[in-house]
This record gives structure tokens, C-alpha cells and sequence, in this order.
């Protein structure tokens, strides 16, 4: 499952039309429409109202806090708890809703507060980065015969046949993760497209459509000599595979020199507003993600650069990576509502895990938090969710459980439901095998229910 390549460019518009080809020729297996056999991730408490069945998210921003960010830290503070546990940030403050507190580093978000649910109890129990990212982003417990495609790459194919933009269905911001295979069985047309490059930097040199040694002028005098010598095309202008392949030429150049290449141009959007998502990389990254989801894009993550992998010295790497964090997703939050996107796209920002509740403050660590799976915390907005709740919570010292568990399946199956996609549709796997988008809870698949408390 570990990934071993990145997506090139050179396959960006053959595998975006295999795609839809694909998805065209599924038949009856992909079932995108409805909610039908959404009853398998029925929740525990009869008492919970349905999931709605009417789909509210037309795309959804994936913030992968890869490595594993502290909850106590973050979303769930802990003020009594003590030094041991509340390390360095004992302060916390309070939000633009009553009874909601965040930790001291999130004055942005603190203002947001109900445009975003918080989810404290989420749960899983795994303390392995590989293997707790795969449980994360597809439900599937690792370890099976199966390797299953993420939720992203689910998304790319069973919404890319509805999606008729020109950039890729599934995007990364900017590369990526490296845990496992995203596409999974489904193979690579369904890999994510990663973009490269720096959105903050003077230029996005986007791979395979934004090069800094090549210009966009110079790009058109390579097309229009390209175009004055090849005569064969011109000779065998009704031949089917000449028409294809001048199609596909087209789409290139729509992707390098047009539609696609605006969605990449940060230069288009205001510099008052680029300075409020903040000139980072991240704060960049969420404006490349909203101007996606503007252009209709099914899935975009980022990937968190630098990660949040804080063994040692844990409390330096937070105050230096929580601003940019806090800035960049309260202005993404802030965007997306002003612009009426927030109702229509899913925002969800967690890691693979969270970090250990207790620091160890002895060498070599020196305040570090460990790898912690048995509860930590999720944001999730937009696309039918609703802000200002709070599922589920923590003990006093965030080590367990106290109410309401949230396991993989029910976060991953509740943006299924938001987005219309079928919990149990099958999937085409390459030998046949019955492999569905998510697992229907068992004994070996824990379940607390979709999150209809903020559906």
C-alpha cells in the first residue's frame, strides 16, 4: 500500500478521458445517485434522525494534517488538566459560539466558530502513520486482501462522470502524501493529479501545465509552428483517430494555455485577499483549493506542508505551524461562505491520528507527544454540515472516549451521504471481487452512526 510514484504530467488528459470513459461503461455497478444501501451505516441510537437524502455537496477540500496533530492543543483543550497535559498552551478562548473553546493559538477560527462542527471523539485506535492514514481516508481496516482507493479517488469516480472540467476530478496541493496508494485497485487513471510547485511563489509552477522557463507566448509560437507542419493531420482530417487526437490536443492546450491554466492563475485574484488567506504556502494552497472547487472540481486536498509529526520539541513546531493553519482555514471558511460556496462544499481538516494527551518531557523529546489514535479531534464544514455543533467528546485529559465514538466509516459514510454517493455500491475491481465503497459495520468494523447531530 505504500506509494512509490507521483502522477506525471504527461498523462493528464489521457487519464482524464479514460476516466469518464470509464465511468461512462460502469453500468449498473456505480451507483451515484441516492442513498441507496446507506442503511448499512444505520446509527446504534434508533433515535437519531435519517441522513438526508437529498445530496447538498457538489465538492469537497480534504486538509490532511499529515503526521498527526494534537487535539489537547488544537480543538479540544483541557484547561484543568494540568502542565502534563496541557504542556506550554494552558490558556484557552472562547468562540463566536456559547460553550465552544479552542486553544490559545486559534484567535481566526475562534471567529468562524459557526461556520464548523467539531468532532471530539473521534477514534480509531491505530498508532502506525500508514496504517492509520489508510483507515482514515477509506474506511477499510489495512491488512485486508484488498487495497482499497481513497475517498478522493471515490470521488473522482463516481462524480468525474457528472464533472466535465477540464482539470483532473481528484487534485493534490502539492504533493503527494506518500502513506499509500490512493487510487488503490482502481488503478492509476484514478491517482490523484499533483500539482508541485509553490502556490506562493512569485509563479505556480504547476507540473505540466505551469512552467517558469517557458512562457506563455512562447508556448503559443511552439503551437502555431507545431500546427504549420503537421500535414498529415491535415490530409487525414476525417480519419476517427486523427479526430481523437486532435481532441485531446485541444484539451492540452485548454489545460496549459486556457480554462485550465486560469484555475492555477492566483495573480487573477485580489492581493488584499491573498494577503488575508496569508503568503504561505498553506494560506496559498487554500485559495488554489477554492478557486478548484469554483471551477467544479469533485476532490482537492492539501497536504499539509511540513507535516505535524512533533515527537520532540513539540511545542516550538505548534507555535511556528498554528498561524499559518488558523489563517488559512478561517480565510478558506470565511471565502467559501461569502461566496454562497460553503453550502455546496464539504471542508474536513484532520490528521491520521492525534498526538499523545500526556507530554513526555524527558530527552529526547523534550515536551514531545507521541503517535495517539484512541481519540482525537476533526473540523468538518460545509456541503450539508452544519456549524456551531460540537459530536461527541474526550475525558477530562483527553485520553478516551467520554461520549459518542466516531469511527472512519461513519466520518467518510456522512460525506458520502452529503455528496449522494452510494455507501454500498460496488466498486470495479480488476478481477471481479466485491468490493464495495465502504464496509458494512461488523465485528471487526466498529460503527457509532452517520453524524445526523450536524446533518
Amino acid at each position: 500500500m505504500i506509494r512509490n510514484e507521483h502522477a506525471h504530467s504527461g498523462n493528464l488528459v489521457t487519464r482524464r478521458r479514460l476516466l469518464q470513459q470509464s465511468v461512462h461503461g460502469g453500468g449498473g455497478l456505480l451507483l451515484a445517485n441516492g442513498l441507496r444501501g446507506s442503511s448499512a451505516l444505520a446509527a446504534s441510537d434508533e433515535s437519531r434522525k435519517a441522513a438526508p437524502t437529498t445530496p447538498t455537496a457538489k465538492s469537497v477540500i480534504q486538509i490532511f494534517l499529515w503526521g498527526g496533530m494534537s487535539h489537547n492543543d488544537t480543538w479540544d483543550p483541557k484547561p484543568e488538566s494540568g502542565r502534563d497535559y496541557m504542556g506550554e498552551f494552558g490558556k484557552v478562548i472562547s468562540t463566536n459560539v456559547a460553550g465552544t473553546q479552542l486553544c490559545e493559538l486559534f484567535p481566526e477560527l475562534s471567529r468562524q466558530a459557526d461556520k464548523y462542527a467539531l468532532i471530539r471523539s473521534m477514534t480509531h485506535g491505530n498508532n502506525g502513520h500508514e496504517t492509520a492514514a489508510y483507515l482514515m481516508q477509506t474506511g477499510h481496516q489495512p491488512g485486508e486482501r484488498l487495497a482499497y482507493p481513497s475517498v478522493g479517488a471515490v470521488f473522482a469516480l463516481l462524480r468525474g462522470r457528472d464533472y466535465e472540467g477540464i482539470v483532473p476530478p481528484y487534485v493534490v496541493l502539492t504533493k503527494p502524501q506518500g502513506r499509500f496508494s490512493e487510487e488503490g485497485f482502481l488503478g492509476p487513471m484514478f491517482k490523484p493529479f499533483a500539482t508541485g510547485g509553490d502556490p506562493n511563489a512569485a509563479r505556480f509552477q504547476v507540473e505540466g501545465v505551469v512552467a517558469a522557463s517557458i512562457s506563455d507566448a512562447r508556448q503559443e509560437t511552439r503551437r502555431e509552428l507545431r500546427d504549420d507542419i503537421d500535414t498529415l493531420s491535415k490530409q487525414l482530417a476525417a480519419n476517427s483517430q486523427i479526430v481523437d487526437a486532435m481532441k485531446a490536443k485541444q484539451q492540452a492546450y485548454d489545460l496549459i494555455l486556457g480554462r485550465g491554466r486560469e484555475v492555477f492563475d492566483l495573480e487573477k485574484e485580489d492581493k488584499s485577499l491573498r494577503d488575508r488567506y496569508g503568503r504561505h504556502t498553506f494560506g496559498q494552497e487554500c485559495l488554489a483549493a477554492r478557486r478548484m472547487v469554483e471551477a467544479g472540481v469533485p476532490y482537492v486536498v492539501i497536504n499539509y506542508p511540513g507535516g505535524w509529526d512533533t515527537h520532540k520539541n513539540h511545542f516550538q513546531q505548534m507555535r511556528r505551524q498554528v498561524p499559518a493553519l488558523d489563517q488559512g482555514l478561517a480565510t478558506l471558511l470565511s471565502d467559501l461562505s461569502d461566496r454562497g460556496l460553503l453550502e455546496s462544499t464539504v471542508v474536513w481538516c484532520c490528521g491520521e491520528f492525534g498526538r499523545g494527551p500526556k507530554v513526555d518531557w524527558q530527552p529526547p523529546w523534550n515536551g514531545g507527544r507521541n503517535h495517539y489514535g484512541k481519540v482525537f479531534s476533526v473540523l468538518v464544514a460545509g456541503g450539508g454540515f452544519k456549524g456551531g455543533g460540537i459530536v461527541g467528546a474526550s475525558d477530562q485529559k483527553a485520553e478516551a472516549v467520554a461520549d459518542r465514538p466516531v469511527y472512519p466509516v461513519d466520518l467518510l459514510g456522512s460525506i458520502y451521504a452529503l455528496a449522494g454517493i452510494d455507501v454500498n455500491a460496488r466498486l470495479p475491481h480488476p478481477l471481479g471481487l466485491d468490493a464495495r465503497v465502504l464496509p458494512a459495520p461488523s465485528d471487526t468494523v466498529q460503527s457509532g452512526g452517520l453524524l445526523t447531530e450536524i446533518m
